[in-house]
């Protein structure tokens, strides 16, 4: 993906509910050397009744596994798991491109609880 690519097509309201993006704290974060660019094993915990889920992202230019440890970020949840590497990836951690490309993190302003779904 680009960061200057035009809008998406348009889409109706019921296609966005269709994409669950909810809160979750990361509780682990381990570097993934088998990923082919550098990136970090996470592990999300979204409540119930979600759970814990695992997560690959390379968001390894603006953070260190220790710091990403209690950070509350947005992934969708509903997406098939995909694997990466030897790891199923179970959710799709969201971020923003900088002006340089690398990932910046989307999460809440505000600690809120984990779960809580984006509307």
């Amino acid at each position: 993906m680009t960061a200057n690519k035009g809008p998406a097509p348009e889409i109706g309201f019921d296609d966005f509910m269709k994409v669950d993006i909810r809160v979750g704290t990361i509780v682990e974060a381990a570097p993934f050397p088998e990923a082919r660019k550098p990136a970090f094993r996470l592990t999300i915990d979204f409540g119930a009744p979600i759970g814990r889920k695992k997560s690959s992202a390379q968001i390894t230019a603006h953070y260190g596994a220790e710091a990403l440890i209690g950070r509350q970020v947005l992934a969708v949840v509903n997406f098939p798991p995909r694997q990466i590497g030897p790891m199923m990836s179970e959710v799709l951690t969201l971020g923003v491109p900088d002006a340089a490309g690398e990932v910046v993190l989307l999460g809440p302003g505000h600690n809120v609880p984990d779960g809580g779904r984006m509307f």
